[in-house]
């Protein structure tokens, strides 16, 4: 709670800041492929940079933060970087997590979560209140609350009889799946 709720609240701030950054940058460009494909190259050097220091992780000092502002500006740095690329901000959050608060994986997944909750929420209401709700429909919106609920309780599940090594893993992994959706998007939006 000392940690992880002023990097939520700061994340829930940055989420708000980034809408308002992806709002700009999308006025001034007049092509959405454009805004699409820089949002897909900065997630691919972001998530390029997590893998590396991911696989080199055991060999990096990390950092014991404890100071409530530097939580709560680590925690803006999140919301904005998740709310400006459009994704929850997971692999950010953990090598975030990894590195200034030296959190083992299951640690940093729990947090990354109540992190993503908090900005999320603020989005979702920033959304409601400024009335830009995509269009969508309800059947989708009930498949995807109830992926998300599945998922969140069959990973709990597992997270509980996984290794650290294998959750590990399975984080290298996806960390190349998410790259190279990124290269793809790139060249899609080109």
């Amino acid at each position: 709670m000392k940690i992880g709720t002023p990097l939520a609240v700061g994340a829930a701030i940055g989420g708000a800041l980034g809408k308002v950054i992806f709002r700009a940058v999308s006025a001034i460009s007049s092509d959405p492929n454009k805004v699409g494909a820089i949002q897909a190259a900065c997630l691919l050097v972001i998530t390029f940079v997590i893998l590396i220091y991911t696989v080199n992780k055991d060999k990096v000092h990390t950092l014991h933060v404890k100071n409530l502002l530097i939580c709560i500006l680590l925690g803006l740095f999140l919301g904005i970087c998740s709310s400006f690329l459009g994704i929850g901000g997971g692999p950010i959050n953990l090598a975030v997590l990894f590195y200034f608060f030296s959190m083992d994986t299951k640690e940093a997944a729990e947090n990354s979560l109540y992190i993503i909750l908090f900005s999320q929420s603020t989005s979702l209401i920033n959304t409601l209140v400024t009335g830009t709700v995509p269009v969508f429909g309800i059947g989708v919106l009930v498949l995807m609350v109830g992926g998300g609920l599945l998922g969140g309780m069959v990973g709990r599940k597992i997270n509980k009889t996984v290794e650290e090594n294998t959750v590990n893993r399975l984080f290298i992994g996806l960390m190349i799946i998410i790259i190279l959706i990124n290269v793809y998007n790139i060249y899609q939006f080109m």
